[in-house]
């Protein structure tokens, strides 16, 4: 465990470097907070991926490009003199102490959902902040997020009337309707009530779509695979064809047949 004195150093020399490439660096120099933080979001993306991947490597990696770009956009704070990086520490450390009652001060919970539950009604009653059960929700959120983080503030408020088993009935009733005929209000309930059981169970639903998006890709990239080895072209198939392969890629290595 690395000791006090060498995080102190290498955030410290982190921070000279930053503020080097905002001398020195045309491009850096040309930044602000609206161009930057484009970035910001993509990599905050990649580090997503990397804990997904369970990637150790990949994820120091990327833990050191979002902490650059923590670095670099306080450092624009700092130039217009509304803060520096010591203010965002510190506001950052007393602002997890003001929400962690249970553990700094006497509050008691007994579960994760109600420390979800306070941590939601002490923000609210924050100085300076929106008011409003859905206050400062940003519209901008992935669209399974942004369900998720709408039915957490609802809950927060007292409104969340449904148990797991319910949602789960409520999410299979809306794909019924769905059957009856797609339209943009069935297909957004239905992703949203499909939402709602994810967060009742404590599953991301961010993680688990995307997660479901890598293992199709990877079931396609196979079947294109086995096509390719038996000499076909995946784009001059069938659709018989391409379809009796990918059953054949969601088999494990040890069940596939050698001949497609």
């Amino acid at each position: 465990m690395p000791d006090r004195d060498e995080i102190t150093e290498a955030l410290g020399r982190l921070d000279d470097l930053t503020r080097r490439l905002r001398r020195e660096c045309p491009w850096d120099r040309e930044q602000d907070e609206r161009s930057i933080v484009p970035h910001t979001v993509e990599e905050a993306y990649e580090l997503a991926d990397a804990a997904g991947r369970g990637d150790d490597a990949k994820l120091l990696d990327e833990l050191g490009d979002v902490l650059f770009q923590v670095h670099f956009l306080s450092l624009l704070l700092e130039e217009r003199g509304a803060g520096d990086l010591a203010q965002v520490a510190e506001h950052c450390r007393q602002k997890l102490i003001r929400r962690h009652p249970h553990v700094f001060g006497t509050a008691e919970v007994d579960n994760a959902a109600e420390v979800l539950a306070n941590w939601d009604r002490i923000k609210e009653g924050e100085a300076g902040r929106e008011r409003g059960v859905f206050a400062e929700v940003p519209e901008n959120l992935p669209g399974p997020l942004l369900a998720r983080k709408v039915q957490r503030r609802a809950a927060s408020s007292g409104f969340d009337p449904l148990d797991a088993g319910e949602a789960l009935d409520a999410a299979r009733a809306t794909l019924e309707q769905v059957g009856a005929g797609p339209t943009e209000d069935t297909v957004g309930d239905a992703l949203f009530a499909l939402v709602n059981v994810a967060r009742k169970h404590r599953i991301d639903p961010e993680l688990a779509v995307r997660a479901s998006a890598a293992r199709f890709r990877g079931r396609v990239e196979a079947a294109v695979a086995l096509a390719e080895a038996a000499g076909a072209s995946w784009s001059d198939l069938t659709d018989d064809q391409r379809l009796a392969l990918y059953a054949q890629s969601r088999l494990t290595p040890q069940e596939t047949p050698q001949d497609p």
